[in-house]
């Protein structure tokens, strides 16, 4: 009795893999042609289907077909979208892999004439080898610029914060980034050496989430410098010698369902500090002895928590022992759909933060809400739901904030002169869905917010991307500077960074652009592939 060899079970496996591949590229390519998408899909899939059969019968025709689906979809491909490596790489790239797997010669032992059909193929993988290296050093995308080689100027002093200190996540809450001293310089940076280092001891657990990162910006007041980490810890050390000095841990409720899990940095405050916080001061209504030094920490699970920036201890006269529940009144909340990542701005007296929302799982996720909590208290003082006809309205008992409003999960941005926070915001999930976004849900998406930081009214707003469809949120903290006008007079400025590439530069009173902005509008129909069923552009 004649035993199948190697080779007949390799090709048999092949043939497998290669009809499930076809009634799945069929089955998804007809699904996607209904909803108004390329219908090339469909074609792949019949195509992969009677490659499978001509190959379970040996025939050559099998390689000479395959041969022909790679130039067809590597011209296909350029043709939809051009030579952007991104957009390339998932229509060519497992079609690739899978000629290659045909060269072995185990797939093609017994078909007659093989060895032209091989050559053939091979080319066409070449070609679109070709095609992707060359798309990833010449991307159509890309813009080339010159940066000027100047030297900074010296840092203005900013009121209540010591030179030698960054008690924010920009240094300050205006974001400037910018440290007066100079001791470090051009000439001796390159002699400095490691003075000490510290192990948190947080490590990722397998309750963890695929994205478990550390991206803490530690803050430094006087003698002591508060981190969190991943799992929020906060933690104070000794910035001299790294030496510990107090922990405490939130008891974060990890969970997989996280798609973030992560802490961006921890804010200050300080009763006894009031030098540049006037303004807000004057709708002071509370104190507190137990704490008046604090650090603010957001939690991943939805909490904003009140730390004795001292001793560590959480300060019972804040919220409920300490903490306060930001799933409240949050429509479809589950562990991480909301998910507080940065530092919130803190003023005289108000607490102003926001938070993640999950991307592109479900179109029923929490709200993007904004809200202001009484700095000493806890106590709620305002919101600002982003999807909400009235943004200011706080929800009646049974009722929630707006699903899917946009959210703001970059750090905010404070200009304490004026008490107004500049909010960066991204756009309802599903990101690179609009088609059933609701005008509401668009208006404030995509924008810097201008809001009185201790009213929740917003003053102005400027939209950065209309009706996104490519997730480009504003995703950085805006940066705060005084800037000349083309008269040569001086304007409170608002650096806006947005993943388009474009930084908006805005006057911070009434959001007018200060550098000309030219808005053009778009094609409502694509040049290349099929119109999106349902869909518009900006």
């Amino acid at each position: 009795m004649t035993q199948p060899s190697s080779h007949s079970g390799l090709r048999t496996f092949t043939v497998i893999i290669a009809m499930v591949f076809g009634l799945v590229l069929l089955a998804g390519g007809l699904w996607l042609t209904f909803l108004g998408g390329s219908f090339y899909y469909v074609v792949i899939g019949l195509l992969f289907i009677v490659f499978a059969i001509l190959l379970g019968k040996r025939s050559v025709s099998a390689i000479w077909l395959y041969a022909a689906l790679m130039l067809g979809t590597t011209i296909w491909a350029i043709w939809e979208v051009g030579t952007d490596f991104w957009a390339l790489a998932p229509r060519l790239d497992i079609l690739g892999l899978f000629g290659l797997w045909l060269l072995i010669p185990a797939i093609t032992r017994g078909m007659v004439n093989v060895a032209p059909s091989k050559i053939v193929l091979s080319s066409t993988l070449v070609i679109a080898i070709a095609v992707m290296v060359y798309s990833i050093f010449n991307d159509p995308q890309e813009i080339n610029g010159v940066i000027q080689n100047q030297q900074p100027t010296t840092a203005q002093k900013v009121d209540g914060v010591a030179e030698q200190d960054w008690p924010a996540y920009g240094r300050t809450q205006a974001g400037v980034r910018y440290s007066p001293l100079n001791q470090i310089n051009e000439q001796n940076v390159k002699d400095l050496k490691v003075a000490w280092t510290f192990r948190t001891g947080d490590l990722k657990s397998g309750n963890d989430s695929g994205e478990t990162t550390n991206q803490v910006t530690p803050i430094k007041i006087g003698n002591d410098m508060y981190m969190c980490t991943t799992h929020q810890w906060l933690i104070a050390l000794d910035p001299a010698t790294g030496k510990e000095k107090w922990r405490f841990d939130p008891k974060l409720k990890a969970d997989k369902t996280y798609q973030h899990l992560t802490c961006r940095g921890v804010s200050y405050f300080d009763a006894a500090n009031t030098d540049g916080f006037a303004t807000s001061l004057q709708n002071k209504t509370s104190s507190s002895t137990e704490c008046p030094r604090k650090i603010i920490l957001p939690v991943n699970d939805g909490r904003l928590v009140a730390v004795n920036a001292d001793t560590g201890k959480a300060c019972s006269d804040f919220g409920t022992n300490g903490q306060v529940d930001l799933q409240k009144d949050m429509p479809y909340a589950y562990p991480g759909g909301y998910n507080p990542t940065s530092p919130p701005v803190v003023t005289g007296t108000t607490i102003v933060i926001a938070g993640s929302v999950t991307d592109n799982y479900s179109s029923k996720e929490p709200s993007g809400v904004i809200r202001g909590y009484d700095v000493n208290t806890g106590k709620l003082l305002w919101v600002f739901d982003t999807g909400a006809e009235d943004p200011n309205a706080i929800p009646a008992p049974g009722q929630t904030f707006v699903h899917n409003s946009p959210n703001a999960w970059a750090p905010l941005a404070y200009d304490a002169k004026a008490d107004v926070v500049f909010v960066p915001t991204g756009v309802g999930t599903p990101d690179i869905w609009g088609g059933d976004r609701t005008a509401l849900k668009e208006r404030y998406a995509n924008s810097v917010l201008a809001i009185n930081a201790s009213t929740g009214k917003l003053i102005w707003h400027f939209q950065t991307t209309h009706h996104d469809l490519w997730d480009m949120d504003v995703p950085s903290q805006p940066t705060l500077a005084d800037v000349k006008d083309k008269s040569g007079q001086m304007v409170p400025a608002v650096y806006v960074t947005t993943k388009t590439g474009n930084v908006f530069v805005l006057d911070r009173r009434d959001g007018k652009a200060i550098v000309p902005i030219t808005e053009r509008p778009v094609p409502q129909t694509v040049k290349r592939g099929p119109q999106t069923k349902g869909e518009h552009y900006s």
